[in-house]
């Protein structure tokens, strides 16, 4: 065979697998994306289990106790008035009522964040507060960065653990809180909030307002697996029923 033609044969078996290298890529490329959109697709669908250590609180345990409380921000109109409750062990409690009927306000009462007008709070356990904006996060730092701030005690394959479980793996860890919606706001902070230790009195304010439906699956749950006590203030009876209440207090 002339050199000529085989130098021309041998450029052209190049070029055919060059050209079938690119292929390859291609498919395989698109292969990944379809893997890739299908898993998202089956975490949509899976349901989300959370896994957290036991708050260890005894049936018996008194967690919260009001005696003979007045709740509200001038002691000459007061918005509730004589209040007494007790909350033993794991016991989880609804708030609920119409606007402007003194839940927000008595549930900041309980949590020692607005002072009450008159009467005795004690709160012999630790406790946690958790509303819609997730105020007890820096908005300047990272979720993984918020969670080693509040939870010194975990390491960073402990952090990652944690978060994974609350759908926020690898880099989706790593954004910044100020950038969050409001789903992934409140998701963040029910993680950081539970922790690897947590308090065996948990108080949530109206949690799911704005929230889809999978940041409120989520929610719901970290807080099935929750063995704490919970007071909730909330209008999604949905919600109340997927958590478990087992008592309702009704305001107004």
């Amino acid at each position: 065979m002339p050199r000529i033609l085989i130098g021309a044969r041998k450029n052209q078996a190049e070029a055919s697998s060059a050209a079938g290298r690119h292929v390859a890529e291609r498919l395989r490329a698109e292969a990944e994306d379809q893997a890739q959109a299908a898993r998202s697709r089956v975490e949509i669908l899976e349901p989300i289990r959370i896994t957290l250590p036991s708050t260890g609180l005894a049936p018996d345990r008194i967690v919260l106790r009001l005696t003979d409380v007045s709740v509200g921000h001038d002691p000459a109109t007061p918005l509730l008035e004589h209040v007494e409750l007790l909350v033993e062990g794991p016991e989880r409690i609804a708030i609920t009522g119409p606007n402007g009927s003194g839940k927000t306000s008595l549930l900041a009462t309980m949590a020692g964040t607005l002072l009450p007008l008159a009467g005795r709070i004690d709160r012999p356990v630790r406790h946690a507060v958790l509303d819609q904006t997730a105020a007890l996060l820096d908005p300047a730092l990272s979720i993984a960065d918020n969670l080693a701030r509040l939870h010194p005690e975990l390491d960073e394959n402990g952090r990652r653990a944690l978060l994974a479980h609350f759908r926020f793996r690898g880099d989706a860890a790593l954004q910044r809180v100020g950038s969050l919606s409001g789903g992934q706001m409140l998701r963040a902070g029910l993680a950081c909030v539970l922790g690897s230790a947590p308090p065996p009195l948990l108080i949530l304010d109206e949690p799911t307002n704005h929230l889809d439906l999978e940041a409120i699956e989520a929610v719901e749950a970290g807080l099935r697996s929750y063995d704490g006590a919970l007071l909730v203030v909330s209008h999604d009876e949905r919600f109340l029923d997927a958590i478990g209440i087992t008592r309702r207090i009704a305001l107004g």
